[in-house]
């Protein structure tokens, strides 16, 4: 749990995901520490030192401050080096469309959304949103809210009344001018719209208009795209040249792009009639926000169950997974489509291959000969470091609890032979069967490495140095403790 808690840390990004993810884990290793023989690697340490070496158990009461160090190391290296690691590469592979820079470099969109009431002064009173549109200095009108409707892309003939709010997008600077010309209150803060401008659910896209496309020779005002589609069009890119006045009166051409601001799914829906091909990737999947607080409480209930009773982890979130489904969460087919199944077939392998190495005697085999040819000539600390990295590897194809049963008798031959103490050795390869940070054979990782979109590339670059950091920790704590 002190690993699951870490990486949820360091996928989330940011300090306050990290300091979220430091009191959960520490509650977690309350619990762990009152419960640690039910590890199953720290069970298997136990039964083998009891079996070998009696009076060596007492050593296995240092497992619990190696994983409060380890979990303390963990949450010191992100806060340290994570941004910097999880932000490497994030730009690859993404499109330009999607970034707020490239809309602002290229069509000149930028400032941030403010909403801006109509006080019953305002020369807007009365006015229409297409009238309004066409004042000097307006910003975008890309929301309104009239009485307790609210909308993105208000049609242009939709009326202005005293108590409307605009969801009006402009750097602060206009936004504050337009609001002190036309006697409106400003707020930063999206007390109405925050919904309706959250990312996954609107945003900014570009659209090419096709040869056979039947807005060509059509405007705006006469496509009605915000009554018909919910769609407001932002800019036009025509050979190269930006409008973005006066475009509601401007015939379309093919080969016209166009900057459409819209909720995702109008889009989507709006571009099945084959009018316009959407050239920006954008969530595709319905949204339904009104589902939050079940999804959310459904995740409680699986964490809750993983967390404070007896149910194993697999049943517990397959708990969660059916009351998702049967509260309306998602449906059986965005379920299926959410799997990864790179990941299942990858699994599907590497359990066979373990258990053929572990049933064979290939992994037992592979450590005596690795152990053996060290020798006793290197220092007792290079000779531990050298047991925990050949169990991080095993721990990669054959699992922690495979690695745990071939590695601790090995480390504990090995000790006897280099004149260590056995105790050391066999904790090393306890704490070390899970430091899986390099494999998406991690279930952890397995979890999150599919609908975060990160790939090998990205486990290599964060999780070596983690691995590494994490034995280091091991050596120290468990050499020092015992």
């Amino acid at each position: 749990m002190t690993l699951l808690a870490i990486v949820l840390a360091t996928f989330a990004g940011g300090l306050l995901s990290v300091l979220i993810a430091a009191t959960l884990t520490v509650t977690v290793l309350g619990r762990l520490v009152r419960h640690l023989v039910s590890l199953s690697t720290g069970l298997l340490l136990a039964v083998a030192l009891l079996g070998v070496l009696p009076e060596a158990f007492e050593g296995h009461k240092t497992e619990p401050e190696a994983l409060f160090a380890t979990l303390l190391g963990g949450l010191l290296f992100f806060r340290l080096f994570g941004r910097k690691l999880l932000t490497e590469g994030s730009d690859k592979g993404v499109v330009p469309a999607r970034t707020e820079r490239y809309f602002a470099e290229t069509y000149g969109i930028k400032g941030e959304v403010f909403e801006l009431t109509v006080t019953s002064e305002s020369p807007l009173v009365g006015m229409s949103v297409g009238e309004a549109e066409t004042q000097y200095g307006a910003p975008l009108l890309l929301a309104i809210k009239t009485g307790n409707e609210a909308r993105l892309a208000p049609p242009a003939d939709t009326m202005i009344w005293v108590g409307t709010v605009l969801g009006a997008m402009a750097s602060r600077d206009e936004i504050n001018d337009y609001a002190q010309n036309n006697l409106l209150r400003v707020s930063t803060r999206l007390r109405h719209f925050a919904d309706l401008f959250n990312p996954s659910r609107a945003g900014i896209s570009e659209a090419v208009v096709p040869p056979n496309s039947r807005f060509i020779g059509k405007a705006q005002a006469d496509l009605q795209l915000r009554k018909r589609f919910g769609i407001s069009l932002l800019a036009i890119n025509r050979d190269g040249q930006i409008w973005r006045e006066d475009i509601r009166r401007m015939t379309m051409k093919a080969g016209d792009l166009l900057v459409f601001h819209s909720i995702w799914t109008d889009l989507a829906q709006a571009a099945e009639k084959r009018d316009f091909v959407v050239v920006t990737d954008f969530p595709k999947a319905e949204q339904r926000p009104q589902k939050l607080w079940h999804a959310l409480a459904m995740f409680a209930l699986a964490l809750g169950l993983a967390l404070l009773t007896g149910i194993s982890v697999p049943l517990a979130l397959m708990a969660g997974a059916v009351g998702m489904l049967m509260l309306g969460v998602l449906n059986m087919d965005e379920a299926y489509q959410a799997i990864n199944w790179k990941t299942v077939f990858l699994m599907a392998c590497l359990i066979p291959l373990g258990w053929a190495m572990d049933g064979t005697g290939t992994a037992a085999w592979i450590a005596q000969q690795t152990l053996s040819r060290l020798g006793s000539d290197l220092p007792v600390w290079a000779l531990e470091a050298a047991v925990g990295l050949l169990t991080i590897a095993f721990g990669l194809v054959i699992s922690h609890v495979g690695a745990t049963v071939v590695m601790v008798p090995v480390a504990i031959s090995f000790a006897l032979a280099v004149g260590g103490d056995p105790a050391v050795f066999a904790l090393i390869v306890a704490l070390s069967a899970s430091n899986n940070f390099l494999s998406s054979s991690n279930p952890v990782l397995s979890v999150i490495m599919g609908p975060a979109g990160y790939r090998q590339a990205d486990l290599y670059r964060v999780g070596l140095p983690l691995t590494l950091g994490y034995l280091i920790v091991v050596l120290l704590v468990v050499n020092l403790m015992l």
